[in-house]
């Protein structure tokens, strides 16, 4: 297969210039993700395509203060004055099998002197992945993801593709045609398919995309979005990544496997063969720095309305701030390790997060929470071998475990309290994200559950 991804993010413009006419793209889309989790972006034709890598494509300001039901939120600073410029990552470009003639590339938002926008939530990912640097070590990280696949009644509403079982070959059958389809446009764009299986909703799917370090982990989440979604629209189908699609049905989760390495991505460091769940004193550090800021993470891996009717105890999508092995209803997971490379396969599994957070907050997120607990070498008390639900409230007190922030509210209320990640977002950020969810918070809680499930099941 032609790699359509160059190797080195120094690829030189040409290059891509080169790999796009042979491609016979015409337009390639420059692509970002908001505040309010939507992927958004512009296109230049081909013609111009060196010189708007070098010079980026101009974007208003305002973009950031967007909320997902194209809202307006009043950020100071972020009016209609001001612009910012999107300028590609040439490593990410890729030819979009979906999309005839077109390619795409993830952009970094930049000032107009070419420094990185406070408010760009790449250059926040970009941050936290130095600040783990200079402690010693690198993360690589994936998005296992569910969606599900629907047809539109012509009232507006959806209608989930199949009635199949969790696991269940019909569900396979049915959805064959599509989730083919799906896996060869990932293949195309370089995205190494691992596992697929009907999951337990109707007509929910999962698919999950191999790992890579944590820049390229959120850009390949981006582009999985996109293909999902895409391809499905092809099939006459509608796929959403929405965290509670369907309210009575199962919630769609975009749980983040995490892992620890030394900064050259060779050495493991998360392993500890003498420990009884195989986990590293440095993996254990990170792991407390996640359960300890989790109520405030959650606003970012948990982002929307919809997320918290997701986020419901004995529904294993976790509920509580606990962990253990193979627990799936603790907010981390230490899945069991693979006898071929213990080592190497040994992870972490975050359940609190859904498909439709920004990722690159999501990730940044998780890497600042865990970079805080190595460097206060805290510990993430016992594992939880039970379902936490299962325990009495004393109980729960006792073991240091918390039920999770129940409302976008509650969690953005979290946030706002919690330094280190207030911090790590930098004002700008931090202020703009706050604003536009807070606006998302009190435009949904206002309006239907109809209301609420149009919009989120369209847009993620």
């Amino acid at each position: 297969m032609v790699s359509k991804r160059p190797a080195s993010r120094t690829a030189p413009v040409a290059r891509i210039v080169a790999a796009a006419r042979a491609a016979r793209v015409r337009l390639v889309r420059f692509l970002y993700t908001d505040n309010g989790g939507i992927t958004r972006g512009k296109a230049t034709h081909v013609e111009s395509l060196a010189q708007r890598m070098a010079d980026g494509i101009g974007l208003t300001v305002a973009m950031q203060a967007m909320n997902m039901l194209d809202h307006l939120t009043p950020v100071e600073g972020m009016g209609p004055v001001g612009e910012i410029r999107l300028v590609p990552d040439p490593a990410t470009f890729t030819v979009l099998p979906y999309a005839p003639h077109s390619a795409a590339m993830t952009t970094d938002m930049l000032a107009l002197d070419g420094t990185p926008w406070g408010a760009c939530p790449r250059a926040f990912l970009k941050r936290q992945i130095a600040a783990c640097a200079a402690e010693g070590f690198g993360v690589q990280a994936a998005f296992e993801c569910e969606f599900s696949l629907a047809t539109r009644e012509a009232d507006g509403s959806y209608r989930p593709l199949d009635e199949s079982l969790c696991f269940s070959t019909v569900g396979m059958t049915s959805a064959a045609h599509v989730i083919d389809d799906i896996v060869a446009a990932l293949e195309a764009q370089g995205l190494q398919v691992e596992q697929y299986y009907p999951e337990l909703g109707h007509g929910q799917q999962e698919l999950s995309i191999r790992h890579a370090d944590a820049l390229a982990a959120a850009d390949r989440q981006v582009y999985y979005r996109e293909t999902v979604r895409n391809v499905a629209w092809r099939h006459g189908l509608h796929a959403s990544l929405a965290p509670k699609p369907f309210p009575e049905g199962a919630g769609n989760g975009g749980h983040i496997h995490f892992s620890l390495w030394d900064r050259s991505g060779r050495r493991a460091l998360m392993h500890d063969p003498r420990d009884r769940y195989g986990v590293s004193p440095l993996g254990y550090h990170f792991i407390a720095g996640v359960l300890h800021h989790l109520p405030a993470l959650l606003a970012l891996t948990c982002a929307t309305y919809n997320s918290y009717r997701r986020l419901q105890p004995h529904f294993w999508a976790s509920a509580y701030t606990a962990w253990g092995p193979d627990n799936r209803e603790a907010a981390v997971r230490i899945p069991s390790a693979f006898r071929s490379d213990r080592a190497g396969s040994t992870n972490a599994e975050l359940k609190a997060c859904d498909p439709a957070a920004n990722p690159y907050l999501a990730l940044g997120g998780l890497l600042a929470a865990g970079l805080d607990g190595v460097k206060r070498r805290l510990a993430p008390g016992e594992a939880t071998l039970e379902d936490p639900g299962n325990y009495s409230a004393k109980e729960r007190a006792a073991r240091g475990i918390r039920r999770y922030p129940e409302t976008l509210k509650d969690a953005l209320d979290q946030l706002e309290r919690d330094p280190v990640l207030v911090d790590a977002l930098g004002p700008l950020l931090a202020r703009s994200f706050l604003a536009v969810k807070r606006a998302e918070w009190a435009a949904f809680s206002k309006e239907s559950v109809d209301f609420e499930v149009r919009h989120h099941f369209g847009k993620f």
